[in-house]
């Protein structure tokens, strides 16, 4: 399968796909204890000295690779969301953001993790990342399109592409950028970008399509080894640019040609 039939097929079952994800014993054990204990929770030091609590809550939130950065996120949590001059708003992580949102002590108190939605917003992202993390050991092309299917809509500027290696990672294979660029200066980087997409068209659900559809087919024609069959690459380079602008079904169908008589 290509990184692209492979995404299409999680996405269209994606209920089926979480389900499946859930059931895993090491996320179903880890679930089922923040369900039992987050509402005892009630500072944002108790959360974040609570290791297993604050490790599910920041790998819900995309930042499981943060979890050593305990002193800065009590910052944020103290700081909370309604100053523009807040840590959260000055990070220009979209993904801090968020979890500075869902757990605004600063606002909400000792409140703040009585709330179900709150619950359920957690564990519903803890499982699309552990699914996300599960399809990046077979075809890491497949986690960054989910990943920027979840996140890029998100996004108000240039710059929290760069601020984000998973969405800038996306943006460099789908418009075929030399991950060199991320060396240039970082005003020269959202200018360059600026110039090749328009943020806005991520809201856009067909726009973004077309896009995760672009990337997943460069990043099987860039990356040896990947999922990518001859055929696909053949079909991909006759369409010229590396396969961008070639739809879903064709790519899909692309396995199935025979070349021999070409």
């Amino acid at each position: 399968m290509t990184t692209l039939s492979t995404y299409l097929a999680i996405t269209n079952n994606m209920s089926r796909w979480l389900s499946a994800t859930a059931a895993n014993p090491a996320v179903s054990t880890a679930t089922e204890y923040f369900e039992e204990n987050i509402g005892n929770i009630k500072s944002a030091n108790q959360l974040v000295g609570n290791t297993r609590l604050f490790d599910y809550a920041m790998t819900a939130f995309g930042l499981g690779d943060m979890t050593y950065a305990q002193g800065m996120m009590k910052q944020v949590l103290a700081q909370g969301v309604t100053s523009s001059n807040a840590l959260a708003n000055t990070l220009n992580n979209q993904n801090i953001l968020a979890f500075a949102k869902a757990f605004d002590f600063a606002d909400n108190g000792s409140a703040t993790t009585s709330s179900q939605s709150l619950v359920s917003n957690v564990v519903n992202r803890y499982l699309q990342n552990s699914l996300d993390d599960s399809e990046a050991q077979q075809d890491p092309g497949v986690q960054l399109a989910l990943y920027f299917e979840q996140n890029a809509p998100n996004l108000t500027s240039e710059y929290g592409i760069l601020a984000d290696k998973n969405l800038l990672t996306v943006v460099q294979t789908a418009l075929g950028l030399s991950p060199y660029t991320s060396e240039e200066p970082i005003d020269t980087q959202a200018s360059q970008l600026s110039s090749l997409i328009n943020i806005t068209d991520f809201q856009n659900p067909a726009k973004l399509q077309n896009f995760i559809e672009r990337f997943a087919a460069m990043y099987d024609m860039n990356n040896a080894g990947s999922s990518t069959s001859p055929a696909l690459s053949q079909v991909a380079s006759l369409f010229g640019g590396g396969g961008v602008g070639i739809s879903s079904s064709l790519l899909e169908q692309a396995a199935n040609i025979n070349f021999s008589n070409l």
